[in-house]
């Protein structure tokens, strides 16, 4: 569909993924192989208590906004965080389309794409 903008809601049970402009989006869904599960942490063993990081659903996600001109990423916790931190390291020319990062919590996906399309509509006036 090739639409500029894009936004990623992502948690760690799933990334949502919508491409859109003022009148048409596409969405799409994307989930991890193996769901993130809190590991219990036992006294006097070595690790942190937390699951690795799922880079191939890190990367599915960057892909899917790859041809983005501009991205919103949101969610709750840490997913958001770890998704940047994926796409700095692995896809660099794509960090700086990253317009934002916001926390957020489990809207639907009319709130979200309406949220977006608020937030790119003040944006791009501003840099316009």
């Amino acid at each position: 569909m090739g639409h500029y903008h894009a936004m990623i809601w992502i948690d760690h049970l799933e990334a949502r993924v919508f491409h859109f402009n003022a009148s048409e989006v596409e969405t799409l869904v994307i989930h991890p192989d193996k769901p993130h599960r809190h590991i219990h942490h036992k006294t006097h063993v070595v690790g942190s208590g937390n699951a690795p990081e799922d880079q191939a659903f890190f990367h599915a996600a960057a892909e899917a906004v790859a041809d983005a001109g501009a991205l919103l990423i949101a969610g709750p916790a840490s997913a958001k965080t770890e998704l940047v931190k994926h796409i700095n390291r692995h896809h660099p020319k794509l960090i700086e389309r990253i317009a934002a990062v916001e926390a957020s919590d489990h809207p639907s996906d009319k709130e979200l794409v309406a949220h977006a399309r608020k937030y790119f509509a003040a944006a791009d006036r501003m840099a316009g």
